[in-house]
């Protein structure tokens, strides 16, 4: 949001964050993929009304799309706390602080470990989301899209994070 309203003047600044924002508001659609194509379709209509003004915020805009849909794929709940960067940054940091220890990760698979592990822990003590079996299976669900790996959570039981068993080249 910042790196947009850098590249617009000052008097339309307020009109783009409340039309950005527009875009992940009130969507209808369950999470997961529809719900990413209801913010894609309202997307192309920011890119759209705001091209010709302002190309360079758009461009910036059109760079990182698709990553900002990611939050759309969990459950609803999350949705409002994942859009603002407290958990970004406490969880990069926690990366960090955990990749300082190791050195180096032997490959993208054990780093999309690490980073699940992180998210996974730090998601138990988040405050004012009470975890459902739906939304636990949901999350199960999305690593076993990233992972390929077959993951079954238990009413009450949250699996821990598996060990990455990826040999190093």
């Amino acid at each position: 949001m910042r790196n947009l309203l850098a590249k617009v003047p000052k008097h339309v600044q307020a009109k783009v964050k409340a039309e950005f924002w527009a875009i992940f508001d009130r969507i209808e659609a369950p999470p997961g993929e529809a719900a990413v194509a209801e913010a894609r379709t309202r997307a192309d209509r920011f890119s759209a009304r705001w091209r010709r003004l302002y190309p360079g915020m758009v461009e910036c805009f059109e760079e990182d799309r698709e990553a900002l849909f990611a939050h759309l794929r969990l459950p609803r709940a999350y949705w409002v706390r994942c859009r603002h960067s407290n958990l970004i940054e406490r969880s990069s940091g926690e990366t960090r602080r955990r990749v300082k220890v190791i050195g180096r990760l032997p490959g993208e698979r054990s780093c999309l470990s690490l980073c699940w592990a992180v998210l996974d822990r730090a998601s138990r003590g988040w405050r004012g989301i009470s975890q459902t079996l739906s939304m636990i299976r949901l999350l199960h669900e999305l690593r076993r899209e990233l992972h390929g790996k077959v993951v079954v959570a238990r009413e009450g039981v949250v699996p821990e994070p598996q060990k990455d068993v990826t040999p190093a080249a």
